[in-house]
């Protein structure tokens, strides 16, 4: 069973259209607060949020598949590289909302926690799942 897995690479983005959908319904909840909080700008600044966090674990999702099936010795390098422009860039996102007077800043990263809690919650629960059917 093992090796059908590795020989299959599906397997390792097989969760993202799932995790998706359920950013998209986060992302449409973090709104709605974050307007009944803030009012537009709130609502903009908390699915802000969420979309900054499923973009940055898609992406690194993505970059680690890719570099595993076409020569795994690169998942070091480019893991580490993806994760460096991440943060870089989470770092210049949330700096921006700390210096401003944005009425957003606040539900912003909000939506960016829930975004990471509910990512990392159901990206546990997905591979659990999957690995008790195995």
């Amino acid at each position: 069973m093992v090796n059908q897995v590795a020989a299959d690479p599906r397997w390792r983005v097989e969760h993202l259209p799932f995790l998706s959908a359920v950013s998209a319904a986060l992302m449409l909840c973090a709104a709605s607060a974050g307007f009944l909080y803030g009012g537009p700008q709130g609502a903009l600044g908390a699915a802000a949020g969420v979309l900054v966090v499923t973009v940055s674990y898609s992406m690194s999702t993505l970059v680690i598949a890719w570099a595993d099936t076409v020569r795994p010795a690169l998942l070091m390098p480019l893991g580490l590289l993806t994760y460096v422009v991440k943060y870089t860039l989470l770092g210049i996102i949330l700096a921006f909302g700390v210096t401003s007077d944005w009425p957003g800043r606040l539900p912003l990263g909000y939506g960016i926690v829930a975004g990471v809690v509910v990512w990392t919650g159901v990206q546990a629960w997905w591979m659990y799942r999957r690995t008790s059917r195995k």
